[in-house]
C-alpha cells in the first residue's frame, strides 16, 4: 500500500517509478493536444500560468535553454578582447569612420584617439607634429590631423579648369582632319554590315515577331522563336550601332559634343543646341537666359507673361518642393544647354532669400552641405563670367551688409558673379527697378529676361492682382488639367481621322497616343524659341583667371565706397517720402471715415455707436499720432541734414513706442469681425461705407484693405534701415544707433510675421478638414500642409514573383497630404453634373500617419506599371503610382525630406 502513496492526486504513484513515469507522459501528452488546440492567446496565458509557478531554477534553466539556441547576449568587443587586438582591429578604419566611432561610448572615444592610430595617418601624408608630445598628452596626433585637412587647399572646377585645363583640348587642324577621314571610313563599313545584317533578318523574321508595328496589337499565343543565327545576327545589329554612336561621339571635337556641330542619325535631338552664324559667317552656340519663378511671389502669372521671347522660365511651387527637385527642374529645362544668364525671382529680404518653403537662405545657412551644394551645381549651369555669365537674384540683397556677404560668399563659392538690387525703394516690389550692383554687361537685369511696361505694371498692382488670382487658381487649378489633356487628345484625333482610315489608325494607335502625350507636353512646358539676338551690345570683361574672385570682391566694394554719402541722403529722403504717403493713407482713415462718423454722432443722427467707432478705429488713430511725431522729426532732421547728422536716435524713440501698434495687431482679428457685424446689422453704416470705399479720395480702396498697410509698413523700415547702415561709415556716430535700431525693428517684424503665418496656418488646416469627409481635427500647433498629390492605389496580384514581372490593378484614386508631422490618406471621388461639363471632387478620409512611422520603398518601372512606390505604414501598406515620372520624383524628394526633418525634431 505504501508503494501507491499519492501526493497531491489520488491517480499519482509517488513512490512507484514505473506508473509515475508513464502516467506522466500520458498527461503530457494529453495536455500538449490540448494545447495544439488551443488559440495563440490561450497558449500565451497558459505560459504566463506556468511561468508564474516555476521556481528560480526552473526559470533559470528556460534561459540557459533560450542561450544555446538564439544568441541573446551582445558584448562590446573592446571590453572583451585585449586591448592590442581592439586597436589593431581600429586600425583598418579611415579618419572618417573613427571619427564616427569615438561618438559610440566614452571607452570607444579613448581607444580611437590612441596617437598609434593617427601617426601612421599623419606620416602617409607627411605631416609631423611639431613638438614631441607629454607623456600625459591624450589624442595630439589625431587634433595635428585635423588642423591639417581643415587648411588644405582647395580649388572649385572653374579654378581647377583655369589652371589646369581640361581633358578635351582642341585638337590642331591637320588631326581633326585624320579623324574626320578615320570616322567616315569607319562609318562606311559598319553601315555596310548593318545593310547586310537587316537584309538577312528580313529572310528569316516571323511575320508578328516583336519589333514590328502591328506586333502590340495582333500577338499570337505561341511565338515561333528565332534561330541562335539569327539572334546572333541581332545581336551584332545592335553592336554595331552602339559602336557606331560611340565613334561618333569620340570623333567629335570638344565643341560639338555639346552643340552638335555634325548631324549623326543615331544622335538623339532631344540633346542638340541650335549654331548659328553671324554675318561675317563664323558660327556660335546660342546660349539662351533662364528665369526661375516662384509661386510665392504674387501673381506670378502676370510675371511669367511678362517674360521676353526666348528667354527659358521654369515656375516651381515654392511649397513642397525641395533644393534637389529645384536642380531636377532646372537641368530639365537646359536640355544639356548652358545659360548665358540666370536670374532668380523669389521674395525675401535684404539679408535672406526665401527659396523654398523651409530653405530661407542667409548667412547662417548658405555653408550648410545641401545649401552649399545646391549653389555650386547651379553656378555649373551658367556660362563663366570671361563669356559673359552671371546670377541675377530679383532679391535686395544690395541693401544690407548681410546681403552684400550672402553676394560674395556665392561669388567666391560658384566663380559666377551674383548680382541683386540695392532696393532703395519703398513699395510692393519696386526694388527690382531700382538700381543693381555693379552689372558688368552693361544692361540692366530685368530688360534682360522682362518686358518692362508688363513689369512695372505688375509691380504697380501686385496687391490687387495676388486677391483675385487667389480664389481663381483655386476654381480653375483642376479644370485646366484636365482641358489641356482634353485638347491635346482632340487635336490629334481630328487630324488622324481627317488624313488616316480606320484600319491605319488601329495599327498605329500606338503613335497617336505618343503624338498626343507629345502635344501635352509642349502646352505645359515653354518651347525654347530659336530666337537670335544680337549680343554686340553685351560687354564682357576680361579678368584674369588668377584673380577672378578677388576683382569681383574689389568691383563690389568700390561700388559701394563710391559716393557713400549722397546714397545715404537718398535713403533718408526715401524714408521721408514714404513716411508721408504712409500718414497721409492713415489720414485717409480719419478724415473719410472717423470725422463723418463722430459727426453723425454728435448730431444724434448716429451711424454707429460709440463703442464700436472705439474698437474700430481707436487703434489706427493712436498709430496715426505716432507716425506724424515721427514724421515732423525726420522732416525737421532733413531740412538741416549733413553728412554727420544722425537719424538713429529718432528711429529708437519710434521704435520704443511700439506698444501702440501691438494693442492694434491684437485687436485686428476683433477690428475686421466687428466691421463685418456691423455692416450686416446696421444698414446705415452699410450704405455708408458703400458711398465712400473704393473712391477716388480713398485712392479706390475700401477701408479693410486701409487697414492692411500698418503691417507693411515694417518691411519697409527694416529695408530702408538696413540699406541706411549699409552706407553708413563704421566711424560714423549714427552707426551704433543704426545697429540697434535695426534689430529693434527687425524683432517686431518677426512678432507680425508670426502672426500671420499662425492664421495662414490655421486657415489651410481649416480647408483641408472642411472638404475631406470624415477628417479628424487637423488643427494643433506649428502644423502646416507641404504638398498635395495626387496618385492611383494599385494591386499586386502575385507578390512572390520578382518586381519586373509583377502585375497591378487599379483599385481607386487617393490624395495624398503631406503635413511637416504627418501623412493623411483620402480617397478621390469624382462625380458629374447633368447638362455640365464641370465635375465635383469630393474627398473620403481614409488613414493618418506620423511620419516618423513610415516607410517609403521604391517599385522600379516595367512593362507592367510606371511611376510607382510604396508606403509601408504601421498597420498597412498602399502601392499607389503617379501618371507622370516628374510627379513621383518630386513627391518622393519632399516626402524623404519631411520624413528626415521629423526624425530630426
Amino acid at each position: 500500500v505504501e508503494s501507491y502513496h499519492t501526493r497531491f492526486s489520488a491517480w499519482t504513484p509517488f513512490s512507484n517509478a514505473s506508473l509515475n513515469r508513464q502516467l506522466f507522459q500520458e498527461r503530457v501528452a494529453l495536455i500538449s493536444h490540448w494545447f495544439d488546440l488551443w488559440t495563440n492567446k490561450q497558449r500565451q496565458e497558459f505560459l504566463f500560468t506556468i511561468f508564474l509557478r516555476c521556481s528560480k531554477s526552473q526559470l533559470r534553466f528556460v534561459q540557459d535553454w533560450f542561450s544555446e539556441r538564439m544568441q541573446v547576449a551582445r558584448a562590446d568587443f573592446c571590453a572583451v578582447l585585449p586591448r592590442v587586438l581592439s586597436l589593431h582591429i581600429f586600425s583598418f578604419l579611415n579618419p572618417k569612420d573613427l571619427c564616427a566611432a569615438a561618438q559610440v561610448s566614452w571607452f570607444w572615444k579613448f581607444l580611437t584617439e590612441q596617437d598609434c592610430l593617427w601617426m601612421p595617418k599623419c606620416i602617409k601624408f607627411g605631416w609631423f607634429l611639431p613638438y614631441t608630445p607629454t607623456d600625459n598628452e591624450f589624442g595630439a596626433w589625431k587634433h595635428h590631423y585635423i588642423a591639417c585637412v581643415s587648411t588644405l587647399d582647395w580649388l572649385t572646377p572653374r579654378e581647377a579648369e583655369a589652371i589646369y585645363g581640361t581633358l578635351n583640348e582642341p585638337k590642331t587642324e591637320d588631326e581633326e582632319l585624320a579623324e574626320r577621314q578615320r570616322e567616315k571610313c569607319l562609318r562606311r563599313i559598319i553601315w555596310g554590315e548593318i545593310v547586310l545584317c537587316k537584309k538577312e533578318l528580313f529572310k528569316v523574321r516571323p511575320p508578328w515577331v516583336s519589333g514590328t508595328c502591328c506586333s502590340s496589337l495582333l500577338k499570337p499565343k505561341c511565338q515561333p522563336r528565332l534561330a541562335q543565327t539569327v539572334r546572333e545576327r541581332v545581336g551584332l545589329h545592335e553592336a554595331l550601332e552602339k559602336q557606331l554612336v560611340l565613334a561618333s561621339l569620340e570623333a567629335l571635337p570638344k565643341q560639338s559634343n555639346i552643340f552638335g556641330r555634325h548631324s549623326y542619325p543615331m544622335l538623339s535631338k532631344k540633346n542638340w543646341c541650335g549654331v548659328y552664324k553671324n554675318d561675317d559667317g563664323s558660327s556660335y552656340a546660342f546660349q539662351p537666359h533662364v528665369i526661375l519663378i516662384s509661386s510665392h511671389i504674387p501673381a506670378y502669372e502676370m510675371v511669367v507673361e511678362s517674360v521676353k521671347p526666348g528667354v527659358i522660365s521654369v515656375v516651381y511651387e515654392h511649397s513642397g518642393t525641395t533644393l534637389e527637385s529645384l536642380l531636377y527642374l532646372l537641368e530639365k529645362a537646359l536640355d544639356g544647354q548652358k545659360a548665358q544668364s540666370m536670374g532668380i525671382f523669389s521674395d525675401g529680404d535684404s539679408r535672406d532669400i526665401n527659396l523654398l518653403q523651409g530653405y530661407k537662405i542667409g548667412i547662417k545657412n548658405l555653408l550648410r552641405p545641401e545649401v552649399r551644394n545646391f549653389w555650386e551645381k547651379l553656378g555649373s549651369f551658367v556660362a563663366t563670367e570671361e563669356e559673359g555669365g552671371h546670377v541675377d537674384i530679383f532679391v535686395p540683397l544690395g541693401a544690407s551688409e548681410a546681403g552684400m556677404e550672402v553676394l560674395s560668399q556665392l561669388t567666391q563659392l560658384t566663380g559666377t558673379f551674383f548680382t541683386a538690387p540695392t532696393g532703395i525703394a519703398t513699395g510692393s516690389y519696386q526694388h527690382i527697378l531700382s538700381d543693381w550692383l555693379g552689372p558688368p554687361w552693361g544692361r540692366a537685369p530685368p530688360s534682360l529676361y522682362f518686358t518692362q511696361p508688363k513689369l512695372q505694371t505688375w509691380s504697380s498692382l501686385t496687391d490687387f492682382l495676388e486677391d483675385t488670382l487667389r480664389s481663381v487658381r483655386k476654381q480653375l487649378r483642376p479644370l485646366f488639367k484636365e482641358l489641356r489633356e482634353s485638347i491635346s487628345g482632340r487635336v490629334i484625333g481630328q487630324f488622324v481621322f481627317d488624313t488616316m482610315s480606320m484600319a491605319h489608325i488601329l495599327n498605329n494607335r500606338e503613335i497617336v497616343q505618343a503624338l498626343a502625350d507629345g502635344l501635352m507636353e509642349l502646352s505645359t512646358e515653354d518651347s525654347q524659341r530659336n530666337v537670335t539676338e544680337d549680343n554686340s551690345q553685351d560687354t564682357k570683361s576680361s579678368l584674369s583667371k588668377n584673380d577672378l574672385n578677388l576683382e569681383v570682391l574689389v568691383k563690389l566694394e568700390r561700388k559701394l565706397q563710391m559716393d557713400s554719402a549722397e546714397k545715404r541722403t537718398s535713403v533718408v529722403r526715401e524714408l521721408l517720402q514714404s513716411e508721408r504717403k504712409y500718414v497721409q493713407m492713415l489720414g485717409i482713415v480719419r478724415d473719410v471715415y472717423v470725422m463723418p462718423l463722430k459727426a453723425a454722432l454728435s448730431s444724434n443722427r448716429a451711424i454707429l455707436s460709440a463703442v464700436n467707432i472705439q474698437i474700430i478705429f481707436s487703434d489706427v488713430l493712436q498709430i496715426l499720432s505716432l507716425n506724424r511725431w515721427f514724421l515732423d522729426n525726420l522732416r525737421d532732421r532733413l531740412q538741416e541734414w549733413g553728412p554727420a547728422h544722425c537719424v538713429g536716435d529718432i528711429v529708437l524713440k519710434f521704435g520704443s513706442q511700439l506698444n501702440t501698434y501691438t494693442n492694434f495687431f491684437n485687436n485686428y482679428p476683433v477690428v475686421l469681425k466687428t466691421i463685418q457685424k456691423c455692416r450686416e446689422m446696421t444698414p446705415a453704416f452699410r450704405a455708408f461705407l458703400k458711398r465712400h470705399d473704393k473712391t477716388i479720395v480713398t485712392q479706390m480702396l475700401s477701408l479693410p484693405e486701409l487697414l492692411l498697410y500698418p503691417s507693411r509698413r515694417f518691411e519697409e523700415y527694416i529695408s530702408l534701415l538696413y540699406a541706411l547702415r549699409l552706407h553708413t561709415p563704421a566711424e560714423h556716430v549714427d552707426r551704433g544707433d543704426l545697429t540697434t535700431a535695426v534689430n529693434q525693428i527687425k524683432n517686431y517684424k518677426g512678432y507680425i510675421d508670426q502672426m500671420k503665418q499662425n492664421i495662414s496656418m490655421k486657415d489651410q488646416l481649416l480647408d483641408v478638414q472642411r472638404i475631406i469627409r470624415g477628417c479628424p481635427v487637423l488643427s494643433e500647433a506649428k502644423r502646416y500642409l507641404i504638398r498635395i498629390q495626387e496618385v492611383a492605389q494599385l494591386h499586386c496580384c502575385d507578390e512572390e514573383i520578382s518586381f519586373s514581372l509583377r502585375r497591378y490593378e487599379h483599385i481607386r484614386d487617393l490624395s495624398l497630404f503631406l503635413f511637416n508631422d504627418a501623412l493623411l490618406i483620402s480617397s478621390r471621388d469624382t462625380s458629374l453634373t447633368p447638362f455640365e461639363r464641370t465635375s465635383k471632387t469630393t474627398y473620403q478620409f481614409i488613414a493618418s500617419m506620423t511620419l516618423h512611422r513610415i516607410f517609403v520603398e521604391d517599385i522600379p518601372d516595367s512593362k507592367y506599371v510606371k511611376n510607382a512606390f510604396i508606403l509601408q505604414g504601421p498597420k498597412h501598406e498602399w502601392i499607389c503610382a503617379t501618371e507622370a515620372e516628374d510627379d513621383k520624383f518630386l513627391w518622393l524628394s519632399v516626402l524623404q525630406n519631411a520624413i528626415k526633418s521629423s526624425m530630426e525634431k
